[in-house]
């Protein structure tokens, strides 16, 4: 999905591009270190259209405050990759769908 690219999305997907092996991020982590406190929206909406084999921006480490995956309807299936390809590095989720462990929070 191809989208028109400003400069505070240039900024999310470098911060994104830091995120660990086995570590993830919230929305509103990304959003302060891009000096946009409180616009943790604006951070999904930039990662929402990064194509899945763009695979120089970790986007799927990201995920909500609560430490879960957002499922969104215009996500075209994403979250469910997201989940996929988190547990491919060792992530785990408990039963309610959070992440297991707070040590794995960048």
């Amino acid at each position: 999905m191809g989208s028109i690219c400003r400069a505070s999305d240039e900024i999310i997907y470098t911060l994104a591009r830091q995120i660990p092996y086995r570590k993830v991020a919230t929305y509103g982590q990304i959003a302060e270190l891009a000096h946009m406190p409180g616009k943790p929206r604006v951070v999904g909406y930039a990662l929402l259209p990064v194509d899945l084999g763009v695979l120089d921006i970790r986007w799927h480490p990201v995920v909500n405050f609560k430490g879960k995956i957002s499922y969104s309807p215009i996500g075209n299936g994403a979250d469910k990759t997201q989940k996929v390809l988190l547990e491919a590095e060792g992530v785990e989720f408990t039963n309610k769908g959070k992440i297991n462990e707070m040590r794995l929070f960048w």
